[in-house]
């Protein structure tokens, strides 16, 4: 049994609708964690006396002690891909991404990806993500091996892709269907690995693919499907004139039986009133992806619109057309895309969306994205005066609320003390 001390805090509801209300804040806490779980969460002064001979105690004071930050999509091939200059989407699928995703080919080199990948969230505080492999079926092996080795509860799928890319890194119809049913066969529910079906983007994809990536949805309706939808205005005008007899772009995935509650959809920054009606009455997840959002000139997204069309959204990093790994980082763009729209964005709505939000969001809030007793122990601890900047801004900090818009708006892995993942500290 291990107990961690610190300042607790952690999410029952959402602040931007339930105010002060939808936060725990323990100034002296104590998070007791044994067998992967969460035991037991309060005041240290009333749990210290409760605890049995031989508990190791892990004094993280004055640092704050949080859920694991949950990050909602981002691509596994894409490490390398980071920061390549000046193209938007499509160019940059061609011609840097679809290059180094050809070389998951390579005997060794999904592990390597992956091994990075891995360390890099971990250190940034994320334990749980939901990842794009390649379309090489062993890249999804070698990422759920090492998640497994790693205990972290990971949702990744093997990207399903048979036209309008490198002949080297297409599949088929029949193909992306079969190895996709095995991977499922084999590592969905296994342990804390979770699948998604991923049909990269309706550009890439066939109406063939399209209904057999549906027909998967269909007989493991347990799975995640994530795909990517309405990021820019020329893959917008390809996939209308690729399938142009569906309603819209969404409709393309309602066509194939791909919307619906466990879709995970990337960007929709450029959704209609009828894509995000039907958004909403499927119950598909739209994914705010800031930064890559930026990097690659896409737009903004609209998340009072979405709030106000009843839809759920996730926030994700979108590794590697996304520029940080933290989610900390994400959020301070996530800030300033909707204060250019005249939004905000508190820091606690901010915290909130990277733990309990985006695991609401993805159905996982019973097991992650909290501290309550009984749910999994993925834990961050947090050092909000980390750097010189940051220390010495929050001298003049008022209150809790102002200490944590300073650790959100310039926060990133330094900030991190410590990741535990289902009670044990990673890299120790």
């Amino acid at each position: 049994m291990r107990a961690l001390r610190g300042r607790l805090l952690w999410f029952v509801d959402d602040p931007e609708t339930a105010g002060e209300a939808a936060h725990r804040y323990v100034e002296d806490g104590l998070l007791v964690l044994s067998g992967g779980m969460i035991q037991a969460t309060g005041e240290a002064a009333e749990l210290l006396p409760t605890l049995p001979a031989g508990t190791e105690i892990v004094d993280h004071r004055p640092h704050l002690i949080m859920p694991g930050f949950i990050d909602a999509h981002l691509h596994m091939p894409q490490t390398q891909v980071i920061a390549s200059y000046g193209a938007q989407l499509m160019e940059w699928l061609n011609k840097y991404t679809f290059v180094e995703e050809q070389k998951l080919a390579q005997q060794g080199h999904p592990e390597k990806l992956t091994r990075f990948l891995l360390d890099e969230l971990l250190a940034s505080g994320t334990t749980t993500a939901a990842v794009y492999c390649s379309v090489h079926p062993q890249s999804a092996e070698a990422f759920f091996a090492e998640s497994e080795r790693r205990n972290t509860r990971m949702i990744a799928g093997k990207v399903m892709m048979d036209r309008n890319a490198p002949a080297a890194l297409t599949d088929t119809a029949e193909t992306g269907y079969a190895d996709s049913k095995a991977l499922i066969e084999r590592w969905h529910g296994r342990g804390r690995q979770l699948y998604a079906i991923t049909p990269r983007f309706a550009v890439t994809s066939t109406p063939e693919q399209m209904r057999l990536s549906g027909q998967l949805a269909a007989e493991h309706p347990d799975c995640y499907v994530q795909t990517h939808i309405n990021e820019n205005q020329a893959e917008i005008a390809f996939a209308r004139e690729l399938y142009p007899d569906s309603d819209d772009y969404t409709g393309i995935y309602q066509d194939f039986g791909l919307l619906g509650a466990k879709s995970l959809m990337g960007h929709c920054i450029h959704n209609t009133k009828h894509e995000w009606r039907a958004f909403a009455e499927a119950g598909a997840v739209a994914v705010f992806c800031p930064t890559s959002n930026l990097f690659l000139g896409s737009g903004l997204f609209d998340w009072a619109r979405a709030k106000r069309e009843c839809v759920r959204v996730a926030v994700a990093t979108d590794i590697g057309g996304g520029t940080s790994y933290s989610m900390l980082r994400t959020m301070a763009e996530a800030y300033k895309i909707l204060q250019l729209q005249g939004q905000s964005l508190s820091a606690f709505g901010s915290l909130h969306a990277i733990t309990r939000g985006n695991a609401v969001a993805l159905g996982l809030d019973h097991l992650i994205g909290t501290l309550e007793p009984g749910t999994e122990a993925d834990v961050v601890v947090l050092d909000p005066a980390a750097t010189r900047v940051m220390a010495h801004r929050l001298e003049t900090a008022r209150d809790l609320a102002e200490e944590l818009f300073v650790l959100v708006t310039l926060g990133d892995e330094r900030n991190v003390v410590a990741t535990y993942v289902a009670g044990e500290r990673a890299g120790a």
